[in-house]
This record gives C-alpha cells, structure tokens and sequence, in this order.
C-alpha cells in the first residue's frame, strides 16, 4: 500500500508538471491511466513496424540482412520518420501499419550524422489518408516530465512502455555532433529504434534510438524531436541532408573532461581547423574565441552547447559567405568563412568475390586516419574466412595501391581489375597486390584459384 500511494504521488507531480500551474486544481481527480491512454491514443494508430532487406559487406562478401525497426507516420500521405541505421544500405523496406495493412516504403533520403531518416510508402491510387501524429516541442520538456516510448520492440508487436525525462540535454561523446540526447527511463529495446517518445499530450517530442541493455537498463536515449524536423525538412526540400561544412572543431570554455577552463564568460574557443576546410582557407586559428555568427551571439559554456552550435554552423547556407566575430589576442575581428557541402560521410562499397574480401571508398569523416595516409583511395573492408585475400595475408584497413601494377585509386578501377582478373582465371590466378599498412608499404600475392563458396 505505502508503495502505491508513493507511486501515486510521483504520478501527480508529474502529471501538475505537464499540465501547468494553472490546471493544479482537482488534479487529484485525474486518472493517470485514463491520461496515458488519451495520449498513447493520439499517436498509436501511427506507429509503424519497419522490415528491412540490407546489405552487409562486413565479413569480407556481401550477405543479405534482415533488421526490424520503428517508425512513426508524419503525414495523411505516408510519410514516416525513423532511424538511418533502420534502413541504412537497405534494398528493400516492407512497414506494417496498426490496422494490420502493409506496405513497401522509399527511403527518401536519410542522415547517418543525426540517425534520422525519412521513409516515404507507396501507396496504391485513391488510398484513404492515414492516421498520423502530432509533432510537439521538446525545448519545452523539464526532467521529471512523463513520457511513452512507443515501438515494436525485438521485432513483436507495438507497445508502450512509460516512464520520465532523466535528463534533457545529455551529451554523448562520438555520438553529438549535431544532436543532444533527451535521456529516460522508459524502456527502450532493439526494435524501438525509430519510433516515437510521446508525451501525455500525445505529442511526438523525440525519436527513440539508443537503448542500454547491461548495466543501468533504465537509460534510454531519444533524438530530439526538433533536430528530425530539421533534417526531415532538408531532405524533403532536397532530397537528401548536406550539412554545410566550415571545419571549425569547437571547445567549450569549461572543458570538463579535458580539465581545462578559460577565463572568460562568452563566446566558445576554436580548438582547431581541419586540413584544407573553408575555416583554415579563412584564416581562422586553434586558440580564437568565436562570439557571433552573421551578428548573432554564440555561447559555448559546456560540452552540452557544442551540438547546437555544430547544427547552426551545419545548417548555414553553402556557397554563402558567413561572418564569424572572433577575439584573438584580445583584439576583436571579422572573418568570411564560405561553408562547403559536407558530402558523403561514408565511402562507398565493392564486393570482390572469389578474391574475398571487399572493399571501401576512403571518406575523411568516416575514416580520417586512412585519410591523412591517403586522400583518395579504397581500403579493404572485410575479408572473409575462409578465403584467398586470409590466406594471402590481406586484412582489413589495408589501403590498396596497386593491382599488378596498375594503380586503384576509386572503386570502378578496383571493380575493373576484378572482372578482368576472374575473366582469365583459367589462365591466370594470381595477382600482385600492392597495399598501405599502418604506413609501411608491402606487396602481397593474391593467389584465388580456389573458389571457397563452392567448397
């Protein structure tokens, strides 16, 4: 009973959280359970249970892979928010609705940076509009606010699970580069990724992404509802996200973690500026303070304002030249930084059967060590075991260089190489493999007169 009534009480206070001063009064009326379901009611009948064919070239050969997933639908027309590693390399995409009918879906664009993708179905002519959610405000949510994670967890039907905002700016190091995280306690399980974070209003306040399954199992991770609009937006405008890049690598003026504090009470410090980036071209330099950007103020006190500030410098306009206030030595000036498409930010992939292993494009933001060895080029991805590039010695990370003595340096001239090479297997199986390890040069022979798959 003693628990019960705690529990009640805790309901209340977040209940008078969520529903204001104002409407206090004869709260203690209210039925939380007739509350939740009102708001579950609103957004339920748009959850949507989210199959995916992909592609995986992990292991060295491309397998196919089936991942399950959640979404949520935004519009009467069928569009669907959900998570880029829901669909990421998918060939084929199947949704199931809540009244049991299902779908094949288009993934009109998606963003690895944020995890937010944006599906859209295809719907048969004359089809009924479709019941779909509201999306709120999560600036306004405060910690201790109720919320529904909603989804269809390891791959079972919908569900809700409830529980509060532990915390509404959690910062997640490799993982907020353009996102806070709103953090709960409701369960979120594999399955859930994509689907919504709900409030009691029925409102879609985040998308449900990352979940703990060891250790603290009451940590959930959301993504913001206002950072999907944001790239939701620019994919339907564009047909795909581009961020804007400038180069500029902030820290803010209480490093926590690296124990370093700046004396100062605005602005946010200039750690560094990538190699050849519009920043550095500009003349800005690690050890500037940037107060404003095109007029307007910018703070970076903690580690926790850095993502916002990534996502204003992102989202400028490429092409356009934006006016960076800086303090450098005590002296006030003005520079023009012009921000660039950021691009792909990750290479892509080649599968070299009967060689066995695959291949990558080097991309500066998803592999910047193999980029500072080589600007452009491809590296070895997978290999499979067992196979001919396990018995030659190839690994992954190797960059490629040259295949019998002709230069690689882009998938097609890899892919040519290959099919040229199989064409006259029954001639010749071996082939000379130049490659980059760890910066040392070595020459490597690739003998695949095997053929493992059908051993």
């Amino acid at each position: 009973m003693r628990f019960a009534t705690a529990l009640s009480l805790i309901l209340l206070l977040g209940l008078a959280r969520a529903v204001g001063a104002d409407n206090v009064r004869g709260l203690e009326q209210l039925d939380f359970r007739q509350v939740v379901k009102e708001g579950k009611g609103k957004v339920f009948p748009a959850v949507v249970f989210i199959k995916c064919v992909r592609e995986d070239m992990q292991r060295g050969e491309k397998q196919s892979q089936e991942v399950a997933g959640s979404g949520v639908l935004i519009s009467p027309d069928g569009e669907i928010l959900s998570n880029w590693h829901v669909v990421d390399k998918a060939t084929e995409v199947r949704c199931l609705l809540y009244d049991g009918q299902a779908y094949a879906a288009k993934v009109l664009g998606s963003d690895k940076d944020t995890d937010v993708a944006l599906l859209k179905l295809q719907l048969p002519p004359g089809a009924p509009p479709l019941p779909c959610a509201v999306l709120g405000d999560s600036t306004q949510l405060t910690e201790g606010d109720f919320v529904m994670a909603m989804g269809a967890p390891w791959g079972l039907s919908r569900s809700v699970s409830i529980g509060i905002i532990s915390c509404t700016r959690r910062y997640l190091p490799g993982a907020s580069e353009y996102s806070i995280w709103l953090q709960t306690d409701a369960a979120i399980s594999p399955g859930n990724s994509g689907g919504p974070l709900v409030n009691i209003r029925g409102e879609v306040i985040g998308l449900n992404t990352r979940g703990m399954m060891s250790g603290g199992g009451d940590m959930g991770f959301t993504i913001p509802i206002e950072v999907a609009r944001d790239v939701s937006g620019q994919i339907r405008a564009n047909g795909r996200m581009d961020w804007g890049w400038t180069g500029l690598q902030l820290q803010p003026l209480r490093d926590f973690n690296k124990n370093v504090y700046f004396p100062f009470t605005n602005g946010v410090m200039v750690a560094e500026t990538d190699p050849e980036s519009p920043a550095r071209r500009a003349g800005v330099q690690a050890g500037d303070r940037l107060v404003s950007l095109n007029g307007d103020a910018v703070n970076g006190i903690t580690q926790e304002d850095i993502p916002n500030l990534n996502r204003r410098l992102g989202l400028l306009t490429k092409g356009t030249a934006a006016r960076l206030g800086l303090v450098r030595q005590n002296q006030a000036l003005n520079v023009e930084v012009t921000p660039r498409a950021k691009g792909r930010v990750e290479g892509e992939q080649l599968d070299c059967p009967r060689w066995d292993f695959t291949v990558k494009a080097i991309n500066q933001f998803d592999n910047p060590d193999l980029y500072f060895q080589r600007k452009e080029g491809v590296f070895i991805y997978g290999v499979r075991f067992p196979g001919n590039a396990a018995a030659a010695g190839l690994a992954g990370q190797d960059i490629l260089l040259k295949l019998d003595g002709h230069e690689v340096n882009n998938l097609t001239e890899v892919k040519q190489a290959h099919e040229q090479a199989l064409a006259h297997v029954a001639d010749k199986h071996r082939v000379l493999v130049s490659l980059l390890r760890n910066g040392e040069l070595r020459q490597l022979v690739l003998d695949f007169s095997r053929n493992h798959e059908k051993e």
